[in-house]
């Protein structure tokens, strides 16, 4: 499932290429045909994300609000670019502070464009390219006219003069008014690339403090915070050195703050490379394995079996709450 990063990303997309555009919206799979004929020849006005989802604002304060859950994908095509934030696999990221140039254009005559995952700033010629944006980000060339036909089970397809925006598969696509997103992201979490940095610290130490379950648990509620998913979830908790079962109740107020603080630096890491990088101070070379290959990338997520990267205790996996929960029994007891 995409976590925080990439709806952001993904916003980060609509805000570039949408906003301000007048948008034609059609239903190819006809599921959505409805919805579609709502939004249809209206403006995007904004694009946010909030955790996991993303809301895409147009005339007359109609919204559209889409989580795309395990499956859903945003394919995006014609003048689009990557992020001008994302960084090249020879820029560093730190734990405090980051270095980095931003990467050169890629021609997009190839049919996979760059070396790993989500590594590029602009993705080619305009009206050439295709990049899917999901849990992972992947750009491939396109042939023919603009706009390209849409490709399998689309269920809202968003199209400019200029750029056209399929989705598919998505957990929950519908229109909402202004009063309805407001009572949507009042349930959810904070998230640190939108609410006020000591608001939301706050917020998510009343949240877990108040609460008689595992941390573990407590962090992939986006009531409680929002962003986090399984991948982030098992990194931070190892990152702090935390038993996962370990009660909100439990923790120390400044324990909570300080899981904040390290999700809010990780979202600006996952934003800003298209990855979830979750370990520091990597020398050049480590840094460039970690973009290219996720094995390279972790502590502990999916390295169930494997030795502990500090102490050698073989990670350990443990279903919770049906997700697959990674730690360490020797550094996090």
């Amino acid at each position: 499932m995409p976590e925080g990063h990439s709806v952001h990303r993904i916003a980060r997309q609509f805000a570039r290429h949408f906003v301000g555009h007048r948008v034609a919206a059609s239903s190819p799979q006809g599921r959505f045909a409805e919805g579609a004929s709502i939004i249809d020849g209206l403006t995007m006005t904004d694009a946010r994300a909030v955790g996991k989802q993303l809301f895409l604002e147009f005339d007359d304060a109609v919204w559209l609000r889409v989580h795309l859950g395990i499956y859903g994908a945003w394919d995006f095509a014609g003048a689009v670019a990557f992020d001008a934030t994302a960084r090249s696999a020879g820029g560093r990221m730190g734990q405090t502070n980051q270095r980095g140039t931003e990467i050169d254009e890629v021609d997009a005559r190839s049919s996979v464009v760059g070396e790993h995952e989500s590594s590029l700033s602009s993705i080619g010629a305009p009206r050439r390219t295709r990049l899917r944006m999901a849990e992972a980000e992947t750009a491939t060339a396109v042939e023919g006219d603009f706009p390209p036909e849409p490709v399998g089970q689309v269920r809202l397809r968003l199209l400019t003069d200029t750029a056209v925006a399929d989705l598919r598969g998505p957990t929950a696509c519908e229109v909402l008014d202004a009063a309805q997103v407001q009572r949507v992201i009042a349930a959810l979490g904070p998230d640190p690339l939108i609410d006020d940095p000591t608001e939301g610290e706050q917020r998510m130490l009343e949240r877990v403090r108040r609460r008689k379950v595992p941390i573990a648990l407590l962090l992939m509620d986006q009531s409680v915070v929002s962003g986090i998913g399984n991948v982030y979830r098992a990194e931070m908790l190892f990152r702090a050195r935390l038993d996962p079962f370990t009660t909100g109740a439990n923790l120390s107020d400044e324990l909570v703050r300080a899981l904040w603080r390290d999700w809010s630096h990780l979202l600006d890491v996952g934003v800003e490379t298209g990855q979830m990088l979750t370990m520091d101070d990597l020398d050049d070379d480590a840094y460039r394995a970690a973009l290219r290959n996720r094995a390279d990338r972790h502590w502990v997520y999916k390295r169930e079996g494997l030795p502990c990267r500090v102490c050698g205790t073989h990670v350990t996996m443990q279903l919770a709450a049906a997700r697959k929960l990674y730690w360490c029994p020797n550094c996090q007891s």
